[in-house]
This record gives structure tokens, C-alpha cells and sequence, in this order.
């Protein structure tokens, strides 16, 4: 690689440093997220009821957790799949098939999140 090109100018950076750019950019991105996505407002709002339901009702630490994590595992498959819409948007608007397939199968993994929460509840409420 040539040194008078860098890949990305935040890459030089280490440490502590990086760490606080680090905080700021995923701050940034929940933010944009939140002001720019109304399917990750809603699964905000799922979240913010559902994580404090979860420890009001009966299950082990293990259940909790499971409960916890599957929701938040929603949060993230949808920043990923709002990262993976906005990066086909960049590069075209126009209707294709390759663009039409990315963002399709980054809703289904959305979807395979929310069943996630439906089948990880169940399991630890009924068993």
C-alpha cells in the first residue's frame, strides 16, 4: 500500500484515542439510526418494554440473559441491515436485482431476529 495514500486516515489512530473516536462514531451511529430509520424507533421502543419486562418475570439468571440478548441481538441485526441499505442507496437509487436482493436478505435476518425473540421467550417462559 502506498503510505501517501492511506486507506482511511482513522486508521493511524491507537490507543485510547481510538477508543474514544471509537465511542463517538457508534454514538453517532445509533444516533443517525434512530433519527433516519423508523423500523430501528420501533425496535427501540420493543426493547425499552421489553428488557425491563423480561426481569419482572420468572426465569433463571441464564433466562434473563437469553431474554436480554435476544432482543438486543434485533437492535444490532437492524443497524446492520440499515448500514447494508444505506451503502446500496449510495451507490445507486435506480431499480436492480443485486440491490433489490441485498436489502431483501438483510430483512430477512431482521425477521430471523424477531422470531429469535418469539422462540428464546417462549422457550424460557413455558419450559
Amino acid at each position: 500500500m502506498n503510505k501517501s495514500h492511506p486507506e482511511s486516515p482513522y486508521k493511524g489512530k491507537t490507543g485510547l484515542r481510538r477508543v474514544w473516536n471509537a465511542l463517538g462514531y457508534s454514538i453517532n451511529g445509533f444516533i443517525l439510526a434512530y433519527r433516519h430509520e423508523s423500523a430501528f424507533r420501533q425496535e427501540v421502543v420493543l426493547t425499552l418494554i421489553l428488557i425491563p419486562a423480561s426481569l419482572f418475570l420468572p426465569a433463571s439468571g441464564t433466562g434473563h440473559a437469553l431474554m436480554v440478548g435476544s432482543v438486543l441481538l434485533v437492535l444490532l441485526v437492524e443497524l446492520l441491515n440499515s448500514a447494508i441499505e444505506a451503502t446500496v442507496d449510495r451507490i445507486s437509487l435506480e431499480d436492480h436485482l443485486l440491490a433489490k436482493r441485498a436489502k431483501d436478505i438483510g430483512s430477512a435476518a431482521v425477521l430471523v431476529s424477531l422470531i429469535n425473540v418469539a422462540v428464546t421467550w417462549a422457550l424460557v417462559l413455558l419450559f
